[in-house]
């Protein structure tokens, strides 16, 4: 089962929980400044780190060199939060281990030569940062990362040199979005050190109300510091969300649950809906369940699985070609439908 089927995904503001690491191998340049062959002999033996004989673990995982991956898988494995759109673009070779169970990705020369990702459904960032952790030590028993005694690990952007930990959550608050309080909780967390980005991080834009939470930066901190702040903040951000929905439920329970039914309503019997459209009431149709507003069973897969499925490299590779965008909101209203 991947993490984004876990039941756990639909039952609170955090949909899940990410650990990244940034690192790079002493003997390389950094990928600003490697040359292609430099590139592929680092990348087999970044790869012939997790894939070998020393762990099962290494069955676990499978290998895809970008070049041998279409536009439209990227896209996919993107919305997949499997790679960042940094991996899709430039000319570059750059390859990825992805476990079955895409709790794991690692992508190789990307901004760094090795990005370790691990995802956990809900709040469970203690077990993502274990997974992390020790993915990160089976790769530096074989290969030696670049490390500086007063620096800590050295990467491309200096903002991630030190423990090259970034943790986020994802979280769904919808109604810190239509209030006006959003802008000042972002000015607010920003004193600890922590920031809100868009649903693919950093440069990207949030989708279905959907946000992360995460550190800015990763020097000066340990890394259980770094996810205690981290903790913190975020339940913070949880009780804004929290105490707006209640109070806004007391006072407009008719009008909220109206509009959850007219989501589910529009979704359940469309023929034709765009991404963005579509994300927007089933983001309201996870408030409603979540909220009891709305009082139908729940689909077999969960909300946000279905916000994935939807999007265009999903909707095409399932396809299994390109699809203009009528085509596309043809197939994603019949997705829905089915789903529901």
């Amino acid at each position: 089962m991947n993490w984004y089927q876990d039941s756990l995904i639909d039952e609170g503001v955090i949909i899940s929980s990410r650990i990244r690491l940034a690192r790079n191998l002493k003997k390389y340049p950094f990928p600003i400044k490697i040359n292609n062959e430099q590139a592929k002999v680092m990348i087999e033996e970044a790869k012939g780190s997790i894939i070998n004989d020393r762990t099962v673990l290494s069955n676990q995982f499978r290998f895809y060199q970008s070049e041998s991956l279409s536009q439209i898988e990227k896209l996919s494995l993107l919305e997949n939060h499997c790679i960042s759109p940094e991996f899709i673009n430039g000319n570059m070779n750059r390859g990825l281990l992805l476990k079955n169970d895409e709790s794991i990705s690692i992508m190789l020369n990307e901004e760094d030569h090795v990005r370790i990702q691990t995802i956990s459904p809900g709040d469970n960032i203690d077990m993502a940062w274990d997974l992390a952790d020790k993915t990160d030590n089976l790769i530096e028993e074989i290969l030696e990362y670049a490390f500086d005694q007063d620096l800590g690990y050295l990467t491309s952007c200096p903002t991630n040199t030190g423990t090259g930990l970034r943790a986020s959550y994802m979280v769904h608050i919808p109604m810190l979005e239509k209030s006006e309080q959003l802008t000042a909780i972002v000015q607010s967390i920003g004193k600890f050190g922590m920031t809100v980005r868009g649903i693919h991080g950093e440069g990207t834009q949030p989708l279905g109300s959907i946000y992360q939470i995460s550190n800015q930066m990763t020097m000066g901190k340990s890394e259980t510091e770094i996810i205690e702040v981290l903790k913190n903040v975020t339940v913070q951000v949880i009780e804004r969300e929290n105490i707006i929905r209640e109070s806004t439920i007391a006072q407009q329970k008719e009008e909220l649950q109206d509009q959850v039914y007219r989501a589910y309503g529009i979704l359940a019997h469309c023929r034709k809906i765009s991404c963005n459209e579509a994300l927007s009431l089933l983001s309201q149709l996870r408030f409603g369940y979540i909220t009891g507003l709305l009082e139908l069973d729940k689909p077999k897969t969960n909300i946000y699985q279905m916000m994935m499925n939807i999007q265009p490299g999903h909707i095409q590779m399932k396809a299994g070609k390109n699809l203009s965008g009528a085509e596309r909101d043809r197939l994603r209203a019949d997705y829905i439908r089915g789903a529901l």
